[in-house]
């Protein structure tokens, strides 16, 4: 069994990391924990014996310094006694991990937000060639979450982009992304995927779940 920690701070998918465990198969377990106090989070998480921890949360993608996001990664490492990392992190190496270097990057928050983000992306090397801050794409589209989804992702999307990116945490996604993969016809990235995605690659594991979308379908696999 590996069992992978995710500490969120704020709104989080909750509903996705359950879902995600079912595809990902009997032998990785996810815990989340939401929590304003890391330190309580992490304790409960080691607890767990959870082999990894991944932050999910966009601070340290609107940190103007990647330095201290990776001080802050090595604290929590430090604390909780196993690899860690977060989910901008997790963003620019999945990016990598799909030999994409041009993304489009759409968030439901301030346009502002999404730009510091989209600086944190290029400070990893990645070239961002459409992004977009957007609020409320559900009231737009009747309450359909897919469609709101992929509403968010077409207002960022740019024919160069070769993956479109959704660093919100609090979207639900997991059981949208092919579909999403499908109507844009590219990879599409989101927080929870990277998130889990990420922490499997702390643990030196990789999970061939073509449901996940184009991330979890990459060589070598170890089929689950």
């Amino acid at each position: 069994m590996t069992a992978l920690g995710f500490l969120s701070p704020g709104p989080s998918a909750e509903h996705d990391y359950p879902r995600i465990e079912q595809l990902l198969g009997s032998d990785v377990r996810l815990d989340l924990v939401r929590t304003d106090r890391p330190a309580e989070g992490v304790e409960l998480l080691r607890l767990a014996g959870v082999e990894a921890v991944v932050w999910v949360c966009a601070d340290e993608g609107v940190a103007p310094d990647p330095d201290t996001a990776r001080n802050r990664l090595r604290d929590l490492a430090a604390t909780a006694g196993v690899p860690a990392s977060s989910t901008p992190f997790a963003f620019v190496r999945a990016a990598r991990e799909i030999d994409t270097t041009s993304v489009a990057v759409s968030a439901s928050g301030t346009p502002q937000e999404t730009a510091r983000f989209a600086e944190f992306l290029r400070a990893g090397g990645l070239e961002v060639v459409g992004d977009t801050g957007a609020v409320g794409p559900a009231e737009a589209t009747g309450g359909d979450e897919e469609a709101a989804l992929l509403a968010l992702a077409r207002a960022a999307d740019d024919p160069r982009a070769r993956a479109v990116l959704l660093p919100d945490p609090g979207l639900s996604t997991a059981a949208h992304l092919p579909a999403l993969e499908a109507a844009l016809g590219k990879p599409v990235l989101t927080a929870s995927q990277v998130a889990v995605w990420e922490a499997l690659r702390l643990t030196d594991r990789r999970v061939h779940a073509p449901e996940l979308g184009a991330l979890f379908t990459r060589e070598p696999i170890v089929q689950v």
